[in-house]
């Protein structure tokens, strides 16, 4: 085995790793499906016939379609992440000649993996259950472009989380919370962003899972769109987990001395 390479073998364990975590099928396949199908079954009934439908169902879509990288890798990884942390795997690893670096990038490659196949069943089973506006070439790419840039930033801060807090219970607990809230406010449990006070539409508009529910369908029919708010958004929250990640670092090295 290539210890210090990105690995097939190391991939496929920790693809067995992450697919054997609960929390990632419960909270990043079920939950989104059964949410988009809740709420825009809901939405329909509402507005029958009606010309916008389409729109609309392709918009919660779309915004719900977030939530799978926040439940699979914020969630998912960083319980796992922080219960070898307990168990003290990543040193023993170390100790038998793996390098971290190429440790995280093997996971990495597996979390997008997993994400994949989440994001297929989703769109499979929701496409079956659902009528979708079609997307533009462009659309399409460009939102998974997003997403998954959107994935790395929180495998960033699941990673940065587990070894600073290094417990499963209160890491579970952080992780969850921001889950929660980033759903809350970015308009996806059933508040609209523009119903929220002003000083929580700031914080909203500083969340990338925003722009997925109230701005993608825009972009997926391949209509012309100002990204500067969006870029916007990742900036500030790479900053944010770039910071925790560097705050990992430091305690890291301080504590070897």
């Amino acid at each position: 085995m290539k210890k210090n390479k990105v690995s097939l073998r190391m991939i496929q364990y920790e693809l067995r790793n992450v697919a054997g975590n609960p929390f990632v099928h419960i909270f990043g396949v079920g939950f989104p499906i059964l949410l988009s199908v809740i709420i825009t079954k809901a939405v329909a009934a509402e507005m029958p016939g009606s010309f916008y439908l389409g729109e609309v169902v392709t918009s919660i879509v779309l915004g719900i379609g977030a939530v799978i990288p926040m439940a699979t890798i914020l969630i998912g990884y960083s319980s796992t992440c922080s219960q070898d942390i307990e168990k003290n795997i990543p040193l023993r690893m170390q100790l038998f000649g793996f390098s971290e670096k190429y440790t995280i990038v093997n996971r990495l490659i597996a979390e997008f993996i997993y994400m994949t196949f989440a994001f297929l069943i989703y769109f499979i089973i929701v496409c079956s259950v659902l009528k979708l506006v079609a997307p533009a070439a462009s659309g399409a790419i460009i939102y998974f472009v997003c997403i998954y840039i959107f994935a790395a930033v929180l495998f960033m801060l699941a990673h940065a989380i587990a070894n600073l807090v290094k417990k499963f219970g209160l890491t579970y607990m952080i992780t969850m919370i921001i889950y929660f809230a980033m759903m809350i406010l970015s308009g996806m449990m059933g508040i609209t962003v523009d119903k929220l006070p002003k000083g929580l539409r700031i914080a909203s508009d500083l969340l990338p899972s925003t722009y997925f529910v109230k701005d993608f369908y825009t972009v997926w029919i391949g209509e012309s769109y100002n990204f500067g708010p969006m870029i916007q958004s990742y900036i500030f929250f790479f900053a944010i987990s770039g910071i925790l990640v560097f705050i990992m670092v430091y305690n890291s090295k301080r504590n070897l001395h």
